[in-house]
């Protein structure tokens, strides 16, 4: 077989590196890997030069003590640390295998660890400890057998590194235990008021062995020796590897790993009880929430002594319960590896106290055991042992009987201590979760409000921070645990609240404890500085006592005592304010102190620890050990301060709970009782979880660094979500929609109505009399709940906005994450969907005015929670408006713009609805322009509303007012565009029928009807170009009402700008071409409705843009238009006295000619003149001058024009009808007379000659007389409108002012669209019903000929009880010759 590296070529094994590394194993470059080169040797502390390797101190003088290497005591624990981590990467990647069941996932064996033979290895891991030699292998999977020894080599590289971790373990049993045993037989007292010092390296020392080994039982140890062992065998002629031995007899010693452990550490055990009976006291305490609440443990005042501010009542007691922590481990790790301890009567009661609130036993990191199996499964069978025997032998002697109920109180206690743990354990920490929860809270307060105390009690901040880290993890450690009853075996799932408010008040005030002592940091080393100095003088003076001068202490301890003296004699005096800028290292004084307590706590020291404290406790003052091992703790709060600070209040394991983390956070947060505030300790928390990555495994730093990002990411993402709800909350129709809420003018009359009636007693009250709710009923006290909940949804916005604001950044790692910034992009971002949310209903577009008032209410919002923060968010939604009305805010203001460039989205679906559903009514709802209302309106709802809703000018002015001039000039070229191609479809038209309109043109004029009719029937499609131009006059209505809107918002928003435009328009010079700037001004003076005639400017305007009307066939436009008096659209076309237009929008097609010759002439003229001086001139450069008549002629063009096509269709009206069809009369003569009141070119006098005022005047009154509106009518109405006024008052020629032309709106127009007033002798079939605008949607009881029928041959019903049957004679007498109509050519 082929060998892979080197050092294997040669079959001596020893030459392997895991054999050289086993030879090394007393070596000082044992640990290397786990300690680093620096740590490992002891040359590198200032110490050394008293002690040797072999843990001696060196003596100058006669005699030598034997000492204790206290730093091979911290090298060791961090040696469990880096095996620990070593293992937790182990189960990772192996997917947390169960060794003990022998069940193995898929991932397992994909790992790339072991072989992916599973028959063999779990054989081989079953049949543990017997050699593979015996299991014949062969027989139980050959061919996994022969793939194993072709692959040997490279299965052995991927499980060394693995195996060596098991050498690792076996080396530090060996060491750990050998330094616990010299410990415990040579330092003369670990009680914590004592020796707290060597107390804590022992007890952590002790600890840290106990978890590697219950750590170890979690990884295949069985299977990794016995594959390696076969591995090794088949690449080393079935040579066995050299440890192969000693690593089976060291598994097999702990399996299960308790067992080992009880074993090996029974020679301590009496230490260990003595050690956590002297911890008890504190461990009671710690518990009792009454006691430190009432005797102010974590207050700082003094408990008996109110005025007194800095508590001095419990110095001591404050340290401890730093500590308390790690006390409860001691408890719980101690009895279950040295059980006969729990055979004190003490003792039962400090294990049931941490028993009971406690479930699992933390190991490293998430790991876990439970602790109640264990102890039921290994603690409880040796107190039963020890019952046992205390019975056989209680009858000979009297201890036995103490004995044996001691036992059977431990036994009684093991068995119930775990149903009352599943059921009491989250109710005692909740309790104490609450007690933190206060305390810390006032703890902030007071040293806010008083930062000088914050020194002398920082020892109780780090009480506090400790108990609250403790109480923190706690809860993580627990969410989703099970625990399994010892009776019944069935699980039980711990009742962990996840909706616990508490934990995020201890996450915030450690937060703000530690940021506190990180603000006051320089106070609090000068005060520790100044305490070392004074403690310098105390120690001198003890040294100097009688007691101390008759010890005689030897030269090595005199020596250590006057480097401490001057240690501390040499520390700087704190002067002014320069605290921040002494550094101070005191590490060499800690190793000199730990020096002299290695020395004097060790039983083969001949001066002791004892013989100090009685020769210099006689002085009435703090002994000499009470005052080193206080300077001591004091000389870490100047240069340890921050690893002070994070081991007390670093939450840094919470990495490894971060899922249930943010679970919690979501839950609470923004819970009944969430604060705001806490957000940022939340977040802050992922700061520290990097530091959990361990050296000695690198990756790990990549893959926490990479979950702590996600983490804080996942929080801002719920932050932000929750600020968005705040906002969303308020901006709701049960929120500040709520306070909005106005009485509609019929809801109040409606109240009013009642009111009267209610204090008639006769008069019954009618039906839903409190149908609305009246402005100010939430003043009641029955509606006062909506008012609490927006005064807290504010509070808690403006509380959120100001902590974000104020928030530090989050870093971590190489990310750093700040708020504000999340913040601004969060409240910009919502208003940004909530104004695309809010355009369009559940059915359609909203209306523009309820947009408006939605739009302002959520900037009021906004505005509302700027006040709390430092940055500009008005001009934030400035940008998102213009951004989403006018699209990329750079070139806004530039006149020519690119063509690609888009506009906003929510400009884009405003204006394409208005160009669908309004202009070219692609929905089918009947669209209808009014003229009296200067509205459209149609005959169903158009999405949500009906078209008046959303076109009345109070609407487009609030759309002019959202979208601004961009948006107005976004929806004008929209529709300018859609013009256009209407205008392209007549100039099709005129070009394609060019010569039946010259035949016509000449017939017309020579008077011939017979080859007039004919050539006028051979023009194709005049339903379809009458259409067009209706749809062209439809928008240019629209524009017409735009244009106002913005006129009128301009005028109230910038009335200066507006006066200017106003004053300009009429100076601007009359020139023909015009010069690009005049053409820009009378642009924007059109688009404010500011200029003359706006509809033939803007026809104008795109048939110059478009290059329109170049062409000869134009000057043949009167004659199509004319034309159009032929088309079918007539029979069914009825004039409505409501809405002052026809009942199928053939009132646009009057606006549609006025406004269409009168700008292609202009247009035209242009053309011709700019063609005149190309060739009188032979350039462009002089082509702007001015021609005075030019202007005069192009309106005289006009006017003849629009009386050329006045005359010809009223010829064709008037030819055209006959005793069988005469139903479209009435309406093309209305129409005419609509034209003349439209078109500025055409004046009254000129309708005069083709139709007499006689008959209009006659047609009007019998529509007005009758219509229900008349009064109204005929006082609003002007004469042009009104005939019957204008019959007494004005002769037909004479124009009244524009201004008035239009009647006044009505409010009771609830029937614009029952069709034409029929008050003729004749009624109409109900089934019988007109076209709107040539399309096939119908309208019941549209009269298809306006007041007059002419349809002799027709039956007449006339139905019961309609007003709409005339009786009586006719309305018009005077033309009463039949019953035809007013008119009779017989």
């Amino acid at each position: 077989m082929a060998k892979s590296r080197q050092h294997y070529s040669s079959q001596d094994s020893s030459l392997s590196p895991m054999a050289g590394r086993y030879r090394e194993w007393e070596g000082p470059s044992r640990w290397t890997e786990y300690l680093g080169p620096d740590t490992t040797s002891p040359s590198t502390s200032r110490s050394s030069r008293y002690m040797n390797s072999d843990g001696q101190v060196q003596s100058s003088g006669g005699g030598s003590h034997r000492g204790l290497n206290m730093q091979w005591v911290g090298q060791l624990v961090e040696v469990a640390d880096g095996l620990m981590a070593k293992m937790y990467r182990l189960n990772q990647i192996l997917d947390y295998p169960d060794p003990i069941g022998h069940a193995f996932s898929e991932e397992f064996w994909k790992a790339g660890v072991f072989p992916n033979h599973p028959r063999i290895s779990i054989l081989l891991s079953k049949k543990f400890p017997e050699h593979f030699s015996k299991l014949q292998l062969e027989r139980v999977d050959k061919a996994a057998l022969d793939a194993l020894s072709d692959g040997a080599e490279v299965h052995l590289q991927s499980l060394e590194p693995w195996v060596q971790l098991l050498l690792d373990l076996m080396a530090f049993r060996e060491q750990a235990l050998r330094l616990i045993l010299d410990l415990s037989s040579t330092v003369i007292t670990l009680l914590p008021h004592q020796n707290s010092l060597i107390l804590h390296a022992f007890m952590d020392l002790f600890c840290s062995f106990v978890r590697v080994n219950l750590l170890s039982e979690k990884l295949p140890r069985k299977m990794m020796l016995q594959v390696y062992n076969l591995l090794h065998a088949m690449s080393r002629n079935d040579r066995d590897c050299d440890f192969y031995h000693r690593l089976v007899q060291f598994i097999d010693s702990y399996d299960p790993p308790l067992k080992g452990l009880q074993e090996d550490l029974n020679f301590v055990s009496p230490r260990i009880g003595e050690v956590l009976e002297a911890v008890g006291p504190i461990i009671f305490l710690s518990t009792d929430t009454r006691k430190l609440r009432n005797e102010g443990f974590l207050s700082p005042y003094h408990p008996r002594y109110p005025d007194i501010l800095t508590n001095s009542a419990h110095p001591m007691r404050a340290q401890d319960l730093a500590n308390v922590t790690a006390y409860r481990e001691w408890v719980l790790l101690g009895y279950l590896v040295c059980p006969d301890e729990l055979l004190r009567v003490t003792s039962i009661d400090i294990a049931l106290v941490v028993l009971k609130e406690n479930l699992v036993l933390t190991l490293f990191r998430d790991e876990y055991e439970l602790s109640h199996e264990d102890y039921q499964l290994y603690v409880l069978p040796r107190i039963l042992e020890s019952k046992k025997m205390a019975k056989s032998g209680r009858t000979k002697q009297k201890e036995a009987d103490l004995e044996y109920s001691v036992a059977k109180q431990a036994e009684k206690m093991i068995g119930e201590v775990h149903e009352q743990a599943l059921i009491s354990c989250d109710a005692i920490h909740r309790e104490r979760r609450i007690l933190l929860k206060q305390e810390i809270g006032r703890m902030v307060l007071f040293f806010t409000d008083q930062p000088s105390l914050l020194a002398p009690n920082i020892q109780m901040v780090f009480s506090a921070l400790a108990l609250a880290q403790c109480e923190v993890i706690w809860y993580f450690q627990h969410v989703g645990i099970a625990s399994s009853k010892s009776k019944g075996a069935r699980i039980v799932p711990v009742d962990i609240d996840p909706n616990d408010p508490t934990i995020g008040f201890l996450l915030d005030g450690m937060d703000h404890l530690c940021c506190l002592v990180r603000k006051y940091i320089a106070a609090i080393r000068g005060y520790a500085l100044s305490y070392l100095s004074s403690c310098a003088g105390r120690i001198r003076f003890l040294l100097g006592t009688p007691g101390m001068v008759a010890l005689d202490l030897d030269a090595t301890l005199k020596t250590l005592f006057q480097q401490i003296v001057q240690h501390l004699e040499n520390i700087p005096k704190p002067q002014g304010e320069n605290i921040s800028a002494i550094t101070c290292d005191l590490s060499d004084f800690r190793k000199d102190w730990l020096s002299i307590l290695m020395i004097v706590t060790s039983a083969r020291s001949s001066i002791n620890i004892r013989h100090l404290e009685k020769a210099t406790v006689s002085t009435g003052k703090e002994g000499l050990l009470s005052e080193g091992n206080a300077a001591y703790n004091w000389s870490r709060y100047v240069d340890e301060l921050e690893s002070q600070l994070s081991k007390h209040g670093s939450l840094k394991k919470l990495y490894f709970y971060h899922q249930h983390l943010t679970a919690v956070f979501r839950n609470t947060m923004f819970g009944p009782e969430g604060r705001p505030q806490h957000c940022c300790s939340w977040l802050g928390v992922a700061s520290s979880f990097p530091e959990c990555a361990s050296p000695i495994v690198p990756e790990e730093v990549t893959k926490i660094g990479r979950d702590a990002v996600l983490y804080v990411e996942s929080l801002i993402e719920s932050i932000m979500g929750g600020l968005e709800g705040l906002i969303n909350i308020l901006d709701s129709e049960g929120g500040f929609g709520a306070l909005e809420m106005q009485l509609l003018p019929e809801q109040a009359a409606f109240y009013l109505n009642n009111a009267s009636r209610v204090s008639i007693p006769s008069a019954k009250s009618p039906k839903g009399a409190v149908v609305y709710p009246l402005p100010g009923h939430e003043s009641y006290p029955e509606n006062n709940n909506s008012i609490k909940m927006l005064e807290a949804a504010m509070q808690r916005l403006t509380n959120l906005c100001s902590v974000l604001n104020d928030m530090e950044p989050i870093c971590v790692l190489n990310h750093v994450f700040v708020l504000r910034e999340y913040m601004r992009e969060c409240i910009l971002g919502n208003f940004r969907k909530r104004l695309l949310a809010v355009l369009k209903t559940d059915n359609d577009l909203q209306r523009p005015s309820i947009l408006e008032s939605l739009i302002r209410r959520h900037m009021n919002i906004v505005h509302l929670a700027e006040q709390h923060i430092s940055m500009d968010l008005t001009q934030g939604i400035r940008e998102v408006l213009l951004s989403e009305t006018s699209g990329p805010v750079s070139s806004l203001h530039l006149f020519d713009r690119p063509a690609e460039q888009h506009t906003g989205s929510a400009t884009e679906v405003v204006c394409n609805w208005y160009i669908e559903n309004i202009v070219k009514d692609m929905s089918g709802a009947g669209i209808l322009f009014t003229p009296m209302h200067k509205c459209f309106k149609s005959t169903r709802p158009v999405g949500g509303y009906f078209a008046e809703s959303v076109t009345d000018l109070e609407e487009l002015q609030a759309f002019v007012r959202i979208f601004g001039g961009y948006g107005v000039d976004r929806l004008d070229k929209m529709m300018k565009e859609h013009t256009a191609a209407l205008l392209n479809c007549i100039d099709t038209s005129l070009r394609s029928n060019r010569e039946l309109l010259e035949s016509v043109a000449g017939s017309m004029h020579s008077g011939d009807r017979i080859e007039r009719e004919a050539c006028l029937k051979q023009i194709v499609d005049l339903d379809t170009i009458i259409g067009f131009c209706i749809e062209a006059g439809q928008a240019l209505a629209f524009d017409k009402l735009l244009a106002e809107a913005a006129g009128a918002v301009l005028e109230e928003g910038a009335p200066l700008i507006y006066s200017l435009l106003a004053g300009i328009v009429k100076h601007i010079p009359d020139e023909i071409p015009e010069k690009r700037e005049i053409r820009r001004m009378r642009g924007v003076a059109n688009s404010v409705a500011l200029a003359g005639d706006h509809d033939s400017e803007w026809v104008r305007s795109i048939l110059e843009e478009v290059g329109g009307a170049n062409d000869g066939s134009w000057s043949l436009l009167p004659y199509l238009f004319a034309s159009l008096m032929t088309s079918s659209i007539w029979n069914t076309t009825g004039f409505n006295v409501d809405t002052g237009g026809f009942n199928n929008n053939i009132h646009c097609l009057a606006r549609c000619i006025s406004a269409v010759i009168a700008g292609s002439e202009h247009v035209r003229l242009a053309r011709e003149h700019h063609q005149r001086q190309l060739l009188s001139n032979g350039h462009v450069g002089n082509g702007h001058s001015l021609d005075p008549d030019i202007r005069v002629s192009a309106e005289a063009s006009i006017k003849s024009a629009m009386q050329l096509f006045v005359k010809f269709s009223a010829g064709i009206v008037l030819d055209s009808w006959n005793e069988a069809n005469r139903s479209h009369l009435v309406a093309k003569l209305i129409f005419l007379d609509q034209l003349s009141d439209i078109s500025p070119y055409l004046p009254r006098s000129s309708l005069e000659t083709h139709v007499p005022y006689a008959i209009l005047r006659s047609i009007y009154s019998q529509y007005y007389a009758n219509s229900p509106l008349i009064p109204l009518a005929l006082l609003s109405a002007s004469p042009r409108h009104s005939p019957a006024v204008s019959l007494a008052h004005a002769s037909p020629i004479t124009r009244q002012p524009r201004g008035d032309s239009t009647p006044q709106y009505s409010a009771n127009d609830s029937s614009y669209f029952k069709g034409s007033s029929s008050h003729s002798q004749e009624h109409l079939h109900d089934a019988e019903s007109g076209s709107l605008r040539g399309v096939e949607n119908k309208h019941r009881n549209v009269r298809r000929s306006g007041p007059l029928d002419y349809s002799s041959s027709r039956k007449v019903n006339y139905p019961e009880g309609s007003a709409s049957g005339s009786t009586g004679r006719s309305p018009l007498p005077r033309f009463a010759v039949s019953r035809s109509g007013p008119i009779s050519y017989k």
